[in-house]
């Protein structure tokens, strides 16, 4: 069944911004770790996040940023001084963008377009601006109005409050699969992108010993949650998007 689609509201970190583009800087602070104090990094500012939520202690996602780095150096032994924390946490303002993220907006501005994020004010409004997407969006919207992180109800319901447009009129999308699966679960039109495929990860597995350890973390991230809920459409990129939503009735 098709659907009226008003509204394209996109997650941030891993859909339209490579998260992985911190090991840049992380692997010239510290040679040989740059790809997995960027994996576990990721993998505790997450877990960060959800745990305050059920603990009911929110703070914003700087600090589940900051504390996620501060466990993975600390729990890989590595020695640091404040202006290498602070160049390296910088890095979120600067995220690069996935290469199809402006072409995709920018052929979709027949609809409103704004990003749901997790995301401090701050830190998405800073980042927005230097990559040039403040041009495309109709807004950017963070979970901190709520109090709440994703995939919490709660922080989907802020499509509808700042857009006006209700929630079988938008179509959610996100690369990270437990981000998804709390959309869909909400209520909304969902597409995952899904950026790695288990093939991938088994060919990965097998072609290095070395790579298993980052595999296994590249797993914990990438590949869809067995909760109970399934995206509408799947989707490989964002390049895929425009005609996706031409589809859809106007």
């Amino acid at each position: 069944m098709t659907v009226t689609i008003k509204a394209v509201v996109f997650d941030a970190y891993g859909t339209l911004y490579d998260v992985q583009s911190v090991a840049d800087v992380t692997e010239d602070a510290f040679p040989g770790y740059g790809d997995i104090i960027t994996q576990v990094w990721r993998i505790k500012q997450l877990e960060y996040s959800w745990l305050r939520t059920l603990m009911r202690r929110y703070q914003d996602f700087s600090v589940a940023t900051r504390d996620g780095l501060a466990y993975t150096l600390r729990s890989l032994g590595l020695q640091y001084d404040a202006a290498t924390f602070a160049r390296i946490i910088d890095k979120y303002q600067h995220l690069d963008l996935y290469p199809d993220a402006v072409s995709a907006l920018s052929a979709m501005k027949d609809r409103k377009l704004a990003i749901l994020s997790n995301g401090s004010p701050d830190m998405l409004n800073a980042l927005v601006r230097n990559s040039g997407l403040d041009r495309l969006l109709d807004a950017t919207i963070s979970v901190d109005a709520k109090k709440m992180f994703k995939p919490a109800p709660e922080a989907y319901m802020l499509i509808e409050e700042v857009l006006h447009v209700p929630p079988a009129e938008v179509l959610f999308i996100s690369s990270n699969p437990w981000d998804a699966c709390g959309a869909k679960a909400f209520g909304l039109n969902v597409a995952w992108i899904e950026r790695v495929t288990p093939e991938a990860m088994a060919l990965a597995c097998v072609e290095s010993e070395t790579v298993t350890p980052l595999t296994m973390f590249w797993a914990l991230r990438t590949q869809m949650d067995e909760l109970g809920v399934a995206p509408d459409h799947r989707i490989r990129a964002l390049s895929e998007l425009p005609a996706l939503v031409s589809a859809q009735r106007s």
